[in-house]
């Protein structure tokens, strides 16, 4: 075959032997020429066990069960993966899982880049730090960033971030490895593991830029192929290979039942699937531990646990611990706010609005020129109006409040960030800014397509919790950046959509633990002690997380405990609940 001169020569499909997408079939000898055997490379998160490499089954069964705690290995192109299975039956599955495949020669590049995002090489251990925390996110085990720097000192390893040009922030990763490097693969393959984006802040099109960019490293190198496992409802990134060309092969991947595979391979609690995303992961993180789990209701999120001779009911992250005296003094902004101000937490000035007294409201008004309009009970932003700034709109926010309570609570406008902090038995756990739905323009789509369809990537990121309203709030907020529902941004603009943080609306959330000043986490622990409540979620505003300055907004006795990762807030609830099950 003639050779096109800057092009590396690939090999056709027709040429290439592959024992990887026929399971069934043995090695021959003269593929195993050149090929190590028994291959097991450590990724940190666990170990890849390749299966075509291994002699005998007896010999993969061996290599997984020498996995350690707390990681998952994975047996890939293991041979008549059910006979191995078979035989250890209590401790091997076969993971339900699909095996994708992209034919390198088949691969075209993308005509334009994909915006927003850059595609580079890890360049710091401090990074790999960074993925974990985006592992954490998504729910994956995380790995030891000593050992993936190590990886990636070596050509065998690909570790490729994505960054937001925007702000600089890694908000994507995957890791690529080299299959002939690793263990001298006849087939000259490559496969891709954890790709995992920041559903927060990523922009449009990361998870496909981090996949091109890896195809086309390995493109470079002459591979022959990319494979990659997916779990066989992950519907949204089935569709992304699928559209890059991959293909299902018939390989499968072998896993050893423990604590983090335990969803994969045992019965479920009937009615687990049904409940929100803020119970469930309460209710996955007790079946790790080997608590039962019974869902007694779940549009309402309540489970009741259970272990050994103890049974804790819970309605998402409220609890039996939590007493209907510090329930209700969360319950009732007001009382809140009397109970902050005797211990020594600061609060914005207020006054109470009801249907005989308005002229409070408005003096307070005039004398601070913007305020918040709020119900003085309710949850999830409902009937809040943020920067009234006349009398007119004064009434209008007091009246849209009053339709969720009678009793209206009007606050001054305390300029910040708005600051989650979840504290859990007296000790702050995590702490999050939240910041209001904005879009960002492309040059082509008017701001109603940009608002849908941001809206539907927040709700896959959120299982369905995060949505931003398309109603007269939002074109109000729209036209005060200068642009009417229909008009076209140009690419890069940003607008916001919404006045309040709330993440039902749309808001977005940023992990700021490790900046959070000392006095505001010993203001948020002191609330915590004064409300007599073990959880709760503490909101302030603040000009700077690192900085001591803060004002107590309000207090949660059911915060959402999710969307805080890589804290571990819901294994800091079960630890509280069962602490016998904590992990050391």
């Amino acid at each position: 075959m003639p050779r096109v001169a800057g092009h590396r020569r690939r090999t056709p499909v027709s040429e290439t032997p592959s024992p990887t997408s026929r399971p069934w079939q043995q090695i021959s000898e003269h593929q195993r020429q050149g090929m190590e055997s028994d291959v097991v490379l450590d990724l940190a998160w666990g170990r890849l066990v390749f299966g075509q490499t291994f002699s005998s089954l007896e010999g993969i069964v061996k290599a997984l069960r020498s996995e350690e705690s707390g990681r998952r290995d994975i047996c890939i192109y293991p041979r008549d993966p059910h006979v191995m299975v078979g035989m250890a039956p209590d401790e091997l599955f076969i993971d339900p899982s699909y095996v994708y495949r992209l034919d390198l020669y088949r691969y075209r590049s993308r005509a334009e880049l994909i915006r927003g995002v850059f595609v580079r090489t890890v360049t710091a251990l401090d990074e790999m730090r960074q993925i974990n925390d985006i592992y954490a996110r998504n729910g994956m085990v995380t790995g030891d960033a000593a050992t993936m720097w190590a990886n990636h000192r070596t050509r065998c390893f690909t570790y490729l971030v994505a960054e937001d040009r925007r702000t600089g922030r890694i908000v994507g990763t995957v890791t690529g490895v080299d299959h002939v490097l690793a263990f001298g693969d006849p087939e000259g393959g490559a496969s891709l593991w954890c790709l995992a984006v920041d559903a927060q802040d990523a922009p449009p099109g990361t998870g496909e830029a981090l996949v091109r960019v890896l195809a086309e490293r390995y493109v470079g190198r002459g591979r022959a192929y990319l494979d990659l496992s997916v779990m066989h409802d992950n519907s949204g990134a089935i569709a992304l290979y699928r559209k890059l060309g991959f293909h299902r092969v018939p390989a499968l991947c072998v896993k050893r039942k423990n604590p983090i595979n335990t969803p994969l391979f045992s019965s479920r609690p009937p009615g687990l699937e049904e409940l929100n995303p803020y119970a469930r992961i309460i209710a996955e993180e007790a079946l790790e531990r080997g608590i039962r789990v019974e869902v007694s209701d779940a549009e309402w999120g309540e489970m009741r646990l259970a272990l050994g001779g103890r049974t804790v009911l819970t309605r998402e992250s409220l609890s039996e611990f939590t007493s209907a005296v510090a329930m209700s003094r969360c319950d009732d902004k007001r009382v809140t706010r009397r109970i902050m101000e005797r211990a020594g937490v600061r609060v914005p000035r207020g006054a109470t609005v009801t249907e005989d007294d308005r002229e409070s409201a408005g003096a307070l008004l005039a004398e601070c020129g913007e305020v918040v309009v709020k119900p003085a009970r309710g949850e999830q932003g409902k009937g809040i109006t943020v920067g009234v700034t006349s009398a007119d709109a004064l009434e209008r926010a007091v009246a849209l409040a009053a339709q969720f309570c009678p009793d209206v609570l009007v606050e001054e406008l305390v300029e910040g960030d708005d600051l989650r902090v979840v504290v859990i038995d007296h000790e702050v756990v995590a702490a999050a800014v939240r910041r209001p739905a904005e879009v960002v323009g492309d040059g082509r789509n008017p701001v109603t397509d940009l608002i849908r369809s941001t809206s539907r990537r927040r709700e896959r990121a959120t299982g369905g919790e995060s949505r931003i309203p398309l109603d007269g709030a939002t074109a109000e907020v729209v036209a005060e950046s200068g642009y009417a529902m229909d008009d076209v941004p140009p690419a890069g603009e940003r607008i916001r959509v919404r006045r309040t943080a709330n993440l039902h609306t749309g808001g977005t959330i940023e992990d700021v633990t490790a900046r959070l000043h000392p006095a505001i986490a010993q203001a948020a622990v002191r609330a915590s002690r004064a409300i007599g409540i073990p959880v709760t979620g503490l909101d302030f505003l603040v000009p700077d997380v690192e900085g001591p300055d803060h004002v107590f907004i309000e207090a949660n006795e059911r915060p959402g405990l999710a969307n805080h990762e890589p804290q571990p807030t819901v294994e800091r609830f079960v630890d509280l609940l069962f602490p016998e099950t904590r992990r050391r």
